[in-house]
């Protein structure tokens, strides 16, 4: 209740306190990240990026793609601003209507931040929006299944997507904020790095002590990274050996394709940069690049905040989990039932 009622403070005082923005710059144009700050070292001599890094600040309603009426403009006007502004004070409102009504639902699942004046987290290609499929990434796309394409039939576990089997969201669609279980916290060692993820329970281990890449022929939902510093303030990793089957994006962020369907191939490579530029902020940024499936790379730019306080949850996701076969079960049913009914 508290996080939200300040969510929409900070939303009201965004709006107020920002009037001008859309007549004192290019909108076309997102600054260039700062590297003029030097992050402090860990007791080995690394910059220090240890800590809380959740990405729920980040849930007020950018899309991962651009609306094509906003053009190549990567914020908002005024005025756009404003409407954003005003849908994420009625879903924040849901927590207080609910508790009137006396009902449980979306409001008391589904958290909600600040607005954002961007018009998407995509920045490359300049319109904002995911490149065209190549006709094999269309073919794969077609093949693809999860609970998420309408009108599917179940019959076995196939026909269900790594997340909705509990297994990761995969990349780069778990670097992106959700509805929920933002959570992200970064641990260090002499050499090596870990991004720990809520959502999925996931963690990426991130070498950056110089050591090779693992053979071509061994692939993971994560792939395999490899990381080094740069210039005392940036985390530059390369991510290689991707095992197809999560979907590079995700449905639950706002904007994505609504089925879940994004393919990732075995040539995918993801290169991203995780850029301090204060104590409490880095400026996230990756290209993903799939020649098999997309008829160019695309690129995105996330901003984080430090928030140590934020607690990560377990996701038991699979205790208990009966959904497979009640989708299966059902599905079925279904069939069955229209076969006998002549589809009425």
């Amino acid at each position: 209740m508290i996080s939200r009622k300040l969510a929409l403070l900070a939303a009201a005082f965004a709006c107020a306190a920002l009037p001008a923005f859309a007549q004192e710059r290019d909108l076309t144009v997102i600054e260039p990240v700062p590297t003029d700050y030097k992050a402090k070292t860990t007791p080995w001599g690394e910059p220090d990026f240890r800590g809380g890094w959740p990405i729920d600040h980040l849930n007020g309603r950018t899309p991962l793609q651009r609306d094509p009426a906003h053009g190549n403009r990567a914020y908002l006007t005024d005025e756009e601003f404003a409407q954003r502004n005003e849908a994420v004070e009625q879903l924040a409102r849901r927590y207080e209507n609910e508790d009137s009504e006396g009902t449980m639902g979306m409001g008391h699942w589904a958290e909600v931040s600040a607005a954002n004046r961007r018009t998407s987290w995509i920045t490359s290609p300049a319109n904002g929006r995911l490149p065209e499929f190549t006709p094999e990434g269309k073919r794969l796309s077609s093949e693809m299944r999860s609970t998420w394409r309408r009108g599917q039939p179940f019959d076995s576990w196939l026909d269900f997507d790594s997340w909705d089997r509990c297994i990761t969201r995969g990349l780069p669609a778990s670097m992106f904020p959700f509805m929920y279980n933002n959570g992200m916290r970064i641990f260090q060692a002499p050499g090596i790095v870990a991004l720990q993820m809520e959502m999925v329970h996931e963690t990426r281990i991130i070498p950056t002590d110089g050591r090779p890449g693992i053979p071509a022929q061994i692939l993971n939902w994560m792939g395999e990274s490899r990381g080094h510093w740069e210039n005392g303030n940036t985390l530059v990793v390369e991510t290689t050996n991707f095992r197809p089957g999560p979907s590079a994006t995700n449905i639950g962020t706002t904007g994505s394709p609504p089925e879940n369907d994004t393919p990732v191939s075995d040539q995918a490579k993801m290169v991203e940069r995780f850029t301090m530029t204060g104590p409490d902020t880095i400026i996230y940024e990756f290209t993903w690049t799939d020649p098999v499936v997309f008829t160019e790379p695309w690129s995105a730019r996330l901003e984080w905040q430090r928030d140590d306080d934020f607690g990560i949850f377990e996701y038991a996701c699979h205790e208990g989990n009966v959904q497979i076969r009640n989708f299966i079960t059902a599905s079925r049913a279904e069939r069955a039932q229209a076969a006998v009914g002549g589809g009425q």
